[in-house]
């Protein structure tokens, strides 16, 4: 049994350690357009019906919670068919290790808007521009795996995310704009480096 084990063990190394080296290609310009999309419906709608989005907070990030849990859902599933499609049999330790990039920011940022929430109400309005800058940790981290360009993506998110809290800050205020748009030109970018920086096409077998 012990020697099964370590069998076991090394042939588990053995795959991580070429995941780690490959090039990963399980994320989808369809999926990823798609959540700009979802964040366009958000803005919209937010910007329509709520009349003072710093009075309506509850309701306010609801809605933007709602949009990245959407969003990340349409992310998975597409990375899931995708990973096997490209990746065969290493599919499951390349989408441990993409979404293993993004934990950390997710967790920080789930941590965040709650601590802020509940001991520091009145700086919820720097929340969007933090977001967006732990979005951009997170694609920092996982530029290893995929094509050079998207670094570019992370910066977009920094400059975004630091220009929000700038502009927030003269009136401590949130609003539907300084969180959707940001979100939408990210996202579409994100797609179109995936799309032809790496000649990734969906519609291939």
């Amino acid at each position: 049994m012990r020697d099964l084990d370590k069998a076991l063990a090394d042939i588990f190394a053995i795959r991580t350690q070429i995941a780690a080296g490959t090039a990963f290609r399980g994320y989808g310009p369809a999926a990823l357009a798609g959540t700009a999309g979802l964040a366009v419906v958000t803005t919209i709608v937010q910007s329509l019906w709520l009349d003072d989005p710093n009075s309506q907070l509850l309701a306010f990030f609801s809605g933007w919670i709602a949009t990245a849990l959407l969003s990340a859902s349409l992310i998975w599933l597409e990375m899931r068919a995708r990973s096997r499609r490209h990746h065969s049999g290493l599919a499951d330790a390349m989408i441990h290790q993409a979404v293993e990039q993004f934990v950390p920011a997710g967790v920080a940022g789930a941590l965040l808007g709650v601590t802020l929430w509940k001991f520091a109400p009145g700086t919820l309005w720097m929340l969007p521009g933090l977001w967006h800058v732990l979005v951009g940790l997170g694609i920092f981290a996982s530029a290893r795996m995929l094509p050079r360009p998207v670094a570019l993506v992370g910066a977009w998110y920094f400059v975004a995310g630091f220009s929000v809290l700038a502009l927030s800050s003269e009136s401590a205020a949130v609003s539907p704009l300084t969180m959707g748009v940001p979100f939408v030109v990210g996202q579409l970018l994100m797609a179109a480096v995936l799309r032809f920086a790496s000649g990734d096409d969906d519609a291939e077998a």
